[in-house]
C-alpha cells in the first residue's frame, strides 16, 4: 500500500508574502547602488533560493555585486520581520483551514520552500504550524527549485512513495516533474495560469475548496 505525502510550497501558495519580499529586494538593490527591479520581476523569482533569485534579477552584474544584494536582502528580511511582527504570515483565504483539515484527516504534510531555514522556522513558530508537517525543507536543505532535491528529501525522510506537490510557480511544477510526482498549480500566487500549465501542472485550482476536492480525487 502506497503512502502519500502532500507537499506545499509556502510563499504564494500558503501565505501572501510579496510585500515583505518586494520591500527587502528593493532595499538590497538600493544598498548595492542599483535601481530596483519592478514588482512583477520580483514576484517572478519568488520560490527560488536567494542566490538564484538575485542572479536572475541582476544577471548583468558580477559576483561581488550579487553577494552584496544577497546579504542585504537577507538582512532586510530580518529587519522586516522584526518591525512587522505577524505581517509576513498572512494566510490566503482557506489556507490554514485546509492545513488543519488535512492534518485532522490523517494526511501526511510537508513544506518545501525557497525560504532560508531561519525564515521558515520563524513562520512556523509564529503560526503554530510546526506540528502540521512531518518534513520541512528550506533553501538550506537542498539545491534551489526546480532541482528535485527537496522532494527527494521529503520522500526519504517521510518514507512516502506517493508525493503530490502544490505550488504557485513554474519552479514548483518543474521540480515535481523532475522528481516524477503529481503537480497541482494554484492560481492565486505569483505565476500566471498559463505558465503553470506550460511548466507541467497536472491540475490547476483556483481556491482551497477546489484544492481539497483535487486531493480527495487522488
Amino acid at each position: 500500500m502506497s503512502l502519500r505525502l502532500i507537499v506545499f510550497d509556502c510563499d504564494g501558495t500558503l501565505i501572501d508574502s510579496q510585500v515583505a519580499i518586494i520591500h527587502a529586494m528593493r532595499a538590497a538593490f538600493g544598498a548595492a547602488d542599483l535601481p530596483a527591479p519592478d514588482d512583477e520581476s520580483i514576484r517572478g523569482i519568488v520560490g527560488l533560493s536567494v542566490p538564484q533569485a538575485v542572479a536572475s534579477l541582476a544577471e548583468d552584474h558580477g559576483p561581488e555585486t550579487l553577494a552584496i544584494i544577497d546579504r542585504e536582502f537577507r538582512q532586510a528580511s530580518i529587519r522586516w520581520r522584526a518591525d512587522n511582527p505577524g505581517a509576513s504570515a498572512t494566510f490566503y483565504p482557506g489556507a490554514r483551514e485546509t492545513l488543519d483539515h488535512l492534518n485532522e484527516s490523517g494526511e501526511l504534510l510537508a513544506v518545501a520552500t525557497g525560504k532560508a531555514r531561519r525564515g521558515l522556522d520563524h513562520l512556523l513558530d509564529t503560526t503554530d504550524l510546526h506540528g502540521h508537517f512531518v518534513v520541512t525543507q528550506s533553501a538550506d536543505d537542498a539545491p534551489s527549485k526546480p532541482h528535485p532535491g527537496m522532494l527527494e528529501n521529503c520522500a526519504r525522510m517521510s518514507g512516502a512513495d506517493d508525493l503530490v506537490m502544490i505550488g504557485d510557480t513554474s519552479f514548483d511544477m518543474l521540480m515535481a516533474k523532475s522528481f516524477g510526482c503529481k503537480a497541482i498549480g494554484v492560481s492565486w500566487g505569483y505565476h500566471a495560469d498559463a505558465v503553470l500549465l506550460d511548466s507541467g501542472a497536472d491540475v490547476l485550482v483556483h481556491d482551497f475548496d477546489e484544492l481539497r476536492r483535487a486531493l480527495a480525487d487522488g
